[in-house]
């Protein structure tokens, strides 16, 4: 779903082990490009709804295997660099507008797969430090990452 200005609503996810760290995956072909799970927000879905469907789409898990600890407060947008664009579509496609959610992941990392769905989005994932991914992140992605992990850095679990 493209809106008024050409923003395409999408979700994020920053799944957290109970030691503080998050789940950092590299895109399929992507010539090593790592970054968190997202997705696309479809007509008649929340962006809860979104965010559980893309989790079990790319990660592999279920709602039982994760807690919500957070959202962002706000859509969180991005413009995309003109020769990444479509052009096909009324009103122009410009970037995305981001719904960011932190979670708890309550099981064992055996449960992530990220190779389950028919056709993969990322083919390898690790857990890395809260902050690593905003230096890691392609440029134009790179303030969204800043202020969502700033946004949710609160609710970030407490290594026990």
């Amino acid at each position: 779903m493209i809106d008024e200005n050409g923003y395409r609503s999408n979700v994020g996810i920053v799944l957290a082990n109970p030691a503080g760290q998050v789940l950092w995956a590299r895109r399929v072909g992507g010539r090593n490009a790592w970054q968190f799970p997202q997705g696309g927000v479809d007509p008649g879905e929340t962006p809860e709804q979104a965010m559980y469907r893309e989790l079990h789409e790319e990660i592999g898990l279920g709602a039982d295997s994760v807690q919500v600890l957070s959202q962002t407060a706000e859509w969180l947008y991005y413009e995309l660099p003109e020769h990444m664009r479509r052009n096909n579509s009324t009103p122009g496609f410009v970037g995305q507008k981001q719904k960011w959610f932190l979670l708890e992941m309550l099981g064992d990392d055996a449960a992530v797969a990220v190779d389950q769905s028919p056709k993969p989005e990322f083919d390898q994932w690790c857990w890395v430090s809260y902050y690593y991914p905003i230096s890691q992140i392609i440029d134009f992605k790179r303030d969204v990452y800043r202020r969502a992990l700033l946004q949710l850095a609160a609710h970030l679990p407490v290594p026990s």
